[in-house]
C-alpha cells in the first residue's frame, strides 16, 4: 500500500507542477498584447519593441518548460 501511495502522490505532484503552464501562457499573451499596443503607439520603434517582446516571451516560456520537465520526472522516476 505504501508503494501505491508514493506513486499516487508523485502523479498528483506532476499535475500540480503543470499548473505553471497556465502562468506561462498568460504571461506570453500579456507580453504579446502589450507589444502590439506599443507598436500601435510608436510604429517607428517596431524592431526594438519586437526584440524586447521576444526576449520577455522566451523568459516566460522557461517556467512552463521547467514545470514540464519536473512533471515528466515525477511521472517516470517515481521511487
Amino acid at each position: 500500500m505504501n508503494e501505491f501511495f508514493v506513486k499516487g502522490m508523485a502523479l498528483l505532484g506532476a499535475g500540480i507542477a503543470m499548473v505553471a503552464g497556465f502562468g506561462a501562457g498568460i504571461g506570453q499573451g500579456y507580453a504579446a498584447g502589450k507589444g502590439a499596443e506599443a507598436v500601435a503607439r510608436n510604429p517607428e520603434a517596431v524592431n526594438e519593441i519586437r526584440s524586447t517582446m521576444i526576449l520577455g516571451i522566451a523568459l516566460a516560456e522557461t517556467t512552463g518548460l521547467y514545470s514540464l520537465v519536473i512533471a515528466i520526472l515525477l511521472m517516470f522516476l517515481k521511487g
